[in-house]
């Protein structure tokens, strides 16, 4: 199994010849520093023939550079009212893809500093390192030369200092994306829950992160009963049953914030009896982001090693499967906290198998310094009409909310462009998972897509606060907890496609490089 990241280099030296092409992001050719003033001349006298310069990538032939060759991939405007950092992620995704065709092996990625965004060149960086990810199942299947789509990428920098931390915050998040897309992205065989507990194991063996796998069914039965419910009928395949990986990560130093993660991990979501009918099945082996998530932002820390902070993390991964022996609609299902939930929908199986979890984190929080509980999923289709691809959704619960976190999380994405909405839970979340007959305490879902429910991405919120108990632990109580539910059905990729790695660059920077 292969989990390195892609070589990172960087250099002050435009005409290092340990490159093969220079890949040039910025706005304009016009405003680079005095530094890259020797790449000005030939940008100016390609648009003296070409006005469209600004408006597509182009290769141009330049002697004395490496390789002979610049790519330039203008940003476009970034001052206007919808304009963000992600121009510049954007710029040198385009700009590595066509180094890539231009048979670039060694690019050297040149992203000066802009006024406005002063992560720029990181952000690019990212992009570049994004366009460049092999999936995991081609690396393994040794049909390529290497495991990497380039020998080594280089990123420019005018002084040491500045070069030396690009490179070790790119290795960082790159690797927790890395983490990320090997298991969000692959099929759901290659990551069927058992093996995405040996990829967990064999990636944190040697680091500070300590690795716990649940498997044995009568503790899962036990501990987790909503969770046992949807993998009921996984389990009579047995490299189809569930697992639950727990993490733990505690920085050096007295802990002041302790961090509590509850990702979603289906490994295929077939619907179970009310199937996914009308072809929209495909991409289902993606519903495992959160957990995905979880093991990302682990890495992370375990490159980094923040003091001062404890994570405590699990991953739920389990299979929706259809069959004999499913959960259906009307089965009545009793929570760890003792609810007594009845089943609407087996559709909506991401937030049964969490639930037993935020409940676990719940009775630990109560004696952790600082705790703060999160669930991360690919929960609803509504977080995708609600606020379109590519934005992450938060949602905090009463004490979260008195402490400005969601607000705190929107800015943060902000800084290296893995951006949030922010939802609230109201009322009428509460009352529309509130059972309906004496036999329930609390309707699991409706009978609709979440697409088709009025506050259909907000509603679940409120169903993991109840059945996990956590409404015992809001702003009225002697004992409050923060909690935030998070969507990241729209932002964790689209299909065909790479998965982006929400929301784990934004967790990184609220938590561990404030200084960004």
């Amino acid at each position: 199994m292969c989990t390195s990241v892609q070589p990172i280099q960087w250099t002050s030296d435009l005409r290092n010849q340990n490159f093969d092409g220079i890949v040039l992001v910025t706005q304009s050719h016009e405003s680079l520093p005095s530094e890259l003033e020797s790449l000005k001349a030939p940008l100016q006298d390609y648009s003296a023939v070409d006005s469209g310069l600004g408006e597509e990538v182009v290769v141009i032939k330049v002697p004395g550079l490496p390789g002979n060759r610049l790519v330039f991939a203008s940003t476009g405007p970034v001052n206007r009212d919808y304009d963000d950092i992600r121009r510049f992620s954007d710029a040198a995704v385009n700009g590595i893809q066509r180094a890539l065709k231009a048979g670039m092996q060694r690019p050297l990625l040149v992203c000066p500093p802009h006024a406005d965004y002063k992560n720029n060149t990181l952000v690019a960086a990212l992009g570049a390192l994004h366009a460049l990810y092999m999936p995991l199942e081609v690396r393994e299947s040794n049909v390529k030369k290497n495991d990497h789509k380039v020998c080594v990428l280089g990123l420019w920098a005018a002084e040491e200092a500045r070069g030396t931390k690009l490179v070790e915050l790119a290795n960082a998040l790159e690797n927790g994306r890395l983490a990320y897309r090997d298991i969000g992205g692959s099929d759901p065989e290659r990551m069927a829950a058992p093996r995405v507990a040996d990829y967990v194991q064999e990636l944190f063996k040697d680091s500070p992160v300590k690795v716990e796998v649940v498997s044995d069914l009568k503790t899962l039965e036990k501990e987790y009963p909503c969770l046992a419910a949807v993998n009921r009928c996984a389990n009579s395949v047995p490299r189809h049953q569930a697992r639950v990986v727990k993490l733990q990560y505690c920085g050096e130093g007295p802990i002041e914030k302790t961090l509590m993660l509850v990702g979603k991990g289906i490994t295929y979501d077939t619907g179970g009896a009310d199937i996914k009918a009308g072809g929209i099945m495909a991409g289902m082996h993606r519903d495992k982001c959160g957990a995905a998530a979880v093991a990302g932002f682990f890495q992370i820390v375990a490159q980094l090693k923040p003091q001062h902070l404890k994570v405590v993390g699990v991953m739920a991964m389990v299979r929706n499967s259809v069959g004999a022996d499913c959960y259906v609609a009307d089965e009545l299902v009793v929570s760890r906290a003792g609810r007594r939930v009845r089943v609407g929908n087996t559709d909506a199986e991401g937030r049964m198998v969490m639930v037993d979890l935020l409940c676990e984190m719940k009775e630990k929080a109560v004696n952790e310094v600082s705790p703060q509980l999160f669930t991360i999923a690919t929960l609803t289709g509504h977080a995708i009409r609600a606020m379109g691809p590519n934005y992450s959704i938060i949602m905090d619960n009463g004490p979260a909310h008195r402490s400005g976190n969601a607000a705190q999380w929107q800015k943060a994405g902000e800084v290296l462009g893995d951006l949030f909405e922010v939802s609230t839970i109201r009322r009428e979340d509460y009352e529309f998972h509130k059972g309906q007959s004496e036999y329930e305490d609390i309707l699991q879902c409706n009978n609709l897509p979440s697409s088709a429910t009025p506050r259909g991405h907000q509603t679940p919120a409120a169903f993991l606060i109840m059945a996990s108990g956590l409404d015992k632990h809001g702003v009225d109580s002697e004992a409050p907890l923060p909690y935030s539910h998070i969507d990241i059905a729209g932002s964790s990729g689209p299909f065909p496609g790479v998965p982006t790695g929400a929301p784990i660059v934004t967790m990184a920077t609220n938590y561990i490089l404030s200084d960004l």
